[in-house]
């Protein structure tokens, strides 16, 4: 009973020693990953280093397949791009095993005491996520000795002891246990590094070992299947292709296990490294085989995907989804693009309700507020919801200070269509009522309109690029903007005061020009927020 405790215990403090790892990596070379993201295309070769490069960054393939899972799941990502990710991502998974192989002996100590002290004592630091690095290496390496000593243990227990000769005369049934723990677990790594474990103990046949290990690569497609059940056939489509690559995987070397085993055991004299070589050379060639045949696995993985009819709910967002919140930097990136997208379509209502003011057009005044009610209040809901449930996620303050950059901007974008929709009721009211502007009025409130419609367009791109030189120069022309409001205004005055202005257009007239004051506003909080960060 203790022994399998320790175990359990030693599984634990793995388990929690790679999700720490994970995290801090993703803190440090989480906007790489993204850039990365952004470069993935029809390249097979540029998107199979990405999948590598980012598994052995994040140290989980489960959580890169749920994301990408989620990428397809909202069109920015091909089905046919994903099988290239996952080709290198199985590639990428090997690093953990090749990682604990090594016997670091008592410095696994000193990294769990180095990334204490800088968790602890520089919990504000930019220092936080190397404390999260190491603390999680440390306690990688003292998870599997922990394992590993209870193994010589439990190896003297009859039941235990039987189960390992079976798996090791009979490497099939090793595949079977292999498959239903991954899929408990919902981690290969930490199957794959258990079985290290027991060749560090010395409990486990290479044969049996090679058995396990791949039991754990069909398993390990389980969270992407889950994940993909709900959502579009695309996202099915894709996790069927990475179980079929698995399977299949599998399927050309279980003839020949034996004939691999006796091949591995000359890549090294231990054991341990033995096995973590095995699970290398396995992934690697699988993915070398399939590598030339993308589009046909596209195509079959099209095939074997059932068609699942049910009442899609209409999906207002476009970039954002919640399978994206594992990987912050990721769902920060996507967060930024559906603001611009919900900015863009609130530019365009700003020009379609000060078009209507002056022309008085119905058809601009329709559109305005079917946008307002049907893309615009369930985008902001949409994102408000996404963005604070990625706050409560762990991030680094660069990536909390984003995130909260995001929910201050999303308000002024969001009150700046509640004011486009004011506009349009306005327009609707000069043409119910008959009001009219004079001339002057309508030149002045052109000049303005525009000049209020530029700086929020402006703004909205100097964001979606990061440019300060345009957030500088949106800040500028709300100074211009304002220059303009008070010289219309007294223009107004004066018109009044002449009475060649209707009692009905000075309320409509004044109230608009105090819209686009606030709309000129809400321009330049965004440009001032795209100048500081």
């Amino acid at each position: 009973m203790i022994g399998v405790l320790q175990i359990l215990g030693g599984l634990a403090l793995f388990m929690y020693g790679i999700r720490s790892l994970s995290s801090g990596m993703e803190k440090l070379a989480g906007d790489q990953i993204q850039k990365w993201l952004g470069k993935v295309t029809s390249n097979r070769l540029m998107s199979a280093g990405f999948g590598a490069t980012a598994t052995a960054v994040l140290q989980s393939s489960g959580l890169l397949m749920v994301t990408m899972i989620g990428l397809i799941n909202a069109n920015l990502m091909t089905v046919n791009q994903s099988i290239s990710v996952m080709l290198g991502q199985e590639i990428g998974t090997t690093i953990t095993a090749q990682i604990v192989a090594f016997d670091i002996g008592a410095y696994r100590l000193l990294l769990v005491i180095i990334g204490v002290i800088l968790l602890e004592f520089f919990p504000h630091h930019d220092w936080k996520k190397y404390g999260e690095i190491l603390m999680g290496l440390g306690l990688i390496f003292v998870g599997m000795t922990y394992m590993a000593s209870a193994l010589d243990s439990l190896v003297e227990i009859p039941i235990f002891a039987n189960l390992l000769g079976t798996i090791s005369l009979h490497p099939f049934i090793g595949i079977i246990v292999g498959l239903v723990i991954t899929s408990i677990t919902q981690s290969s790594t930490a199957v794959t590094s258990l079985v290290v474990a027991m060749g560090i103990s010395q409990v486990i046949t290479l044969e049996g070992a090679v058995g396990v290990i791949l039991g754990a690569n069909i398993g390990s497609c389980i969270t992407g299947f889950v994940a993909s059940l709900r959502l579009s056939a695309k996202a099915r489509q894709a996790s069927i292709a990475q179980i079929g690559m698995n399977v299949f995987g599998v399927l050309i070397f279980l003839p020949f296990i034996s004939q691999f085993a006796n091949l591995v055991a000359h890549t090294s004299p231990d054991l341990p490294r033995q096995i973590a070589n095995a699970h290398t050379i396995f992934n690697i060639t699988v993915s070398a085989i399939l590598f030339p045949f993308v589009k046909q696995l596209t195509q079959i993985s099209g095939w074997l995907t059932p068609v699942v009819r049910r009442a899609e709910k209409t999906k207002v967002t476009t970039f954002i989804d919640e399978m994206q919140l594992g990987v912050p930097s990721v769902a920060l990136s996507e967060a930024a693009r559906e603001l611009t997208r919900m900015g863009d379509i609130t530019a365009h209502m700003l020009r379609d309700s000060c078009m209507a003011l002056i022309k008085l057009d119905k058809s601009n005044i329709k559109s305005v507020l079917i946008q307002e009610e049907e893309l615009i209040d369930p985008i902001y809901h949409e994102l408000v919801t996404f963005i604070n449930k990625l706050i409560n996620e762990d991030l680094s303050l660069v990536q909390q200070k984003r995130c909260f950059q995001l929910k201050n901007l999303l308000i002024d974008i969001e009150r700046v269509g509640d004011m486009a929709e004011d506009i349009a009721q306005y327009a609707q009211e000069r043409l119910d009522n008959h009001v009219t502007f004079t001339p002057p009025a309508i030149e002045d409130l052109e000049n303005l309109w525009n000049h209020a419609h530029q700086t929020f367009s402006l703004a909205i791109h100097a964001f979606s690029t990061s440019n300060k030189e345009e957030a500088n120069q949106v800040c500028q022309m709300e100074s211009e903007f304002d220059r303009l409001y008070w010289h219309t205004r007294q223009a107004h005055i004066h018109r009044i005061e002449e009475g060649v202005c209707q009692p009905e257009a000075d309320v409509i007239f004044t109230e608009t020009l105090r819209i686009l004051e606030r709309i000129s506003d809400h321009a330049d909080n965004l440009g001032v927020s795209v100048a500081r960060s």
